[in-house]
């Protein structure tokens, strides 16, 4: 182990399901996010370029960003199937929220980012956003966090 990743393993964080609009909707698990600015509120997901939701995502002019709450159900389906050959929203309760995103009816919080500007990062495209619709339908729900979900094999692995 690497002493970059011996620091990382011992972070804990947030996971999130990242959503965008397209011809069908897209959304996969993004364990890099968070706020990067105060003033103005500016928040940036990573996505991964082998990932079919990254390529959704880069045509978009919005995404949506799910905090999850514990278990495994979203976090498994988002993260752990590629939207190549799987229908990631069949059977979950979701629908259209502003601009036309979707947005996860489970989520105990979520909001709406503008996309301001993309960076390359590497294996990832970096999305910085501004916050223009927040929802927080359950405040202090506990939410899922990366060692929550290190058991799930990625849909597409890197």
């Amino acid at each position: 182990m690497s002493g970059f990743d011996a620091f990382t393993a011992l972070l804990d964080y947030p996971v999130y399901v990242v959503t965008a609009a397209g011809p069908e909707p897209a959304g996969c698990l993004v364990g890099f996010a968070g706020q990067c600015s105060i003033v103005p509120v500016r928040f940036t997901v990573w996505l991964s370029k082998v990932n079919r939701t990254h390529a959704v995502a880069l045509g978009a002019e919005v995404l949506g960003v799910h905090l999850l709450s514990a278990g495994h159900g979203l976090a498994e389906l988002f993260g752990g199937r590629t939207g190549d050959d799987t229908d990631k929203f069949a059977g979950t309760a979701w629908h259209r929220g502003p601009y036309g995103v979707p947005l996860l009816d489970d989520a105990p919080a979520r909001f709406v980012g503008g996309v301001l500007a993309r960076f390359d990062g590497g294996d990832h495209t970096g999305f910085l956003l501004e916050p223009l619709h927040v929802q927080v339908p359950s405040p202090g729900a506990p939410v899922l966090s990366y060692r929550d979900v290190a058991d799930i094999d990625p849909g597409h692995p890197a």
